[in-house]
């Protein structure tokens, strides 16, 4: 044999290593999520649509080829996600569209957990809120202005619960009058984590109501006129004003929002 090993050879004297990497464990969900994400596959398609009734539990349970309970499991998962709703007198499941409240509750929950702060909401609402309205002054219908009157009436009459309704009810007027579902829901999650700084707020800054009062009318009127510039104009001016009343109550901006 030749004195110079052969590469086979050599490869074959060099120690072996360990590998490493760490590997994370399989995760094995329980059938019930199963069962419910292949349902919320089809709704989502649209395979099955709004306002369909499903098949009867066990019937699901005999196509999926689990036991009711699993069925019934993951139908009570989907309820609870606005996906589903049983109509009284009905032993059927029906398909519907989750609220958008309801669906921001959760990214609200989730922004909460995350950490952000108060500065980091008006930041937020600084980029959105503008071209939410100038959107509104460019789309707005008779029901929207109709609605906006209403709103803006007898703001400095109320006392301070139900001034801060008014005045996320008026964020979401707004942002309904775009008739553009995405900016309905991507502004409500951040207005639902500014709701309850603002009762802070407007106790503690006397001037709050009138000034609050005085930028939605603004608003209402560039929007009504359909002049898309005044009213993300007014709406800047709106959203700069919040952070102002916030340092005068002593609120930090900088202080992580409590998502309830």
């Amino acid at each position: 044999m030749s004195p110079t090993r052969s590469a086979a050879a050599r490869k074959a004297a060099r120690p072996t290593t360990r590998a490493t990497t760490a590997f994370d464990p399989i995760r094995v969900e329980p059938a019930y999520r199963k069962v419910a994400a292949a349902l919320l596959e089809r709704i989502t398609d649209r395979t099955i649509n709004a306002g369909e009734r499903l098949p009867p539990e066990v019937e699901l349970a005999r196509q999926f080829g689990v036991h009711r309970g699993t069925v019934r499991e993951a139908l009570r998962e989907l309820e609870s996600n606005g996906v589903l709703k049983r109509e009284r007198g009905s032993k059927l499941m029906m398909v519907t569209r989750p609220a958008r409240a309801t669906v921001a509750a959760g990214i609200s929950r989730a922004l909460a957990l995350h950490d952000v702060s108060f500065h980091n909401v008006w930041e937020a609402l600084t980029a959105l809120e503008p071209p939410i309205a100038a959107a509104a002054a460019r789309a707005r219908k008779p029901v929207d202005l109709e609605r906006f009157d209403a709103l803006v009436s007898h703001l400095d009459a109320l006392d301070t619960e139900a001034a801060v309704e008014q005045t996320a009810e008026f964020f979401r007027a707004t942002g309904e009058a775009t008739h553009n579902g995405v900016f309905m829901l991507a502004h409500e999650p951040l207005v639902q984590l500014l709701v309850p700084s603002l009762g802070v707020m407007i106790d503690k800054v006397p001037q709050a109501r009138a000034r609050i009062a005085d930028a939605q009318k603004r608003i209402v009127s560039a929007i009504r006129a359909r002049d898309p510039a005044q009213a993300g104009e007014w709406m800047a001016k709106h959203i700069r004003d919040f952070r102002r009343g916030f340092d005068i109550a002593g609120i930090a901006l900088e202080s992580h929002i409590n998502g309830g």
